[in-house]
């Protein structure tokens, strides 16, 4: 009776003992699915690496089937496809971000290239307005060049003339007084003359002989 006892109750231990194994594999099952769920659920990582979920969730179901001869290695293999799915989601998520960002800056770039271009155009439009205009100025310097000279010469060739009749009206002008000192020397001989003939006595005048003494002569 009492190694019946001594048996019974090793066979309790024993299956105390598988209980308590049965329920840390249900421990290590749960952990790992939770994980996995975690990853699955999150609204930034759980569309990514979805092959390697499957994959990691596959090695969960064949740890929760293992025996115990295979459990730990089966444990080490599902937690490395846990770790390995979210860290392959992180790595998708930072790929996509990064290529973002590269579209994000390639975008910046060809913004700024734009700017710069757009900037160039119309600083080449601005040099252009201004070479015109300065052509223009250039040229309206150089009519105003050429009527400055023109009248310059029209001024020249006026006042030449204008020197050239002031010489003749002085001319003329010495002629006028050179004749009208002439007329005043010829009035002034010619009152002299009447007056030295006004102060002479007449000669008498010659008697005519009588017709008789004409005859007898």
């Amino acid at each position: 009776m009492k190694r019946v006892s001594v048996i019974f109750a090793a066979l309790l231990v024993v299956a105390a003992s598988g209980a308590a194994r049965a329920g840390q594999d249900d421990i290590d099952v749960q952990r790992l699915n939770n994980s996995l769920d975690q990853l699955a659920n999150d609204p930034e990582l759980g569309g990514y690496a979805q092959a390697d979920q499957a994959r990691a969730r596959d090695a969960i179901n064949r740890l929760a089937q293992a025996s115990r001869k295979e459990r730990a290695h089966d444990l080490y293999l599902a937690e490395r496809r846990v770790d390995l799915a979210k860290t392959a989601a992180q790595v998708q998520d930072a790929q996509l971000k990064l290529t973002q960002l590269d579209r994000e800056h390639d975008q910046i770039l060809l913004e700024n290239s734009r700017r710069e271009a757009q900037r160039a155009r119309l600083e080449l439009e601005r040099q252009r307005m201004q070479y015109q205009m300065a052509q223009e100025e250039t040229a309206r310097l150089q009519q105003q060049g050429l009527e400055a000279s023109q009248a310059a010469a029209q001024a020249q060739a006026e006042a030449a003339q204008a020197k050239k009749l002031a010489a003749a009206q002085s001319r003329v002008a010495i002629a006028a007084r050179r004749e009208a000192a002439l007329a005043a020397q010829a009035a002034k001989a010619m009152r002299s003359q009447l007056q030295r003939d006004a102060g002479r006595t007449p000669p008498e005048k010659p008697k005519k002989a009588s017709k008789k003494h004409s005859e007898h002569r």
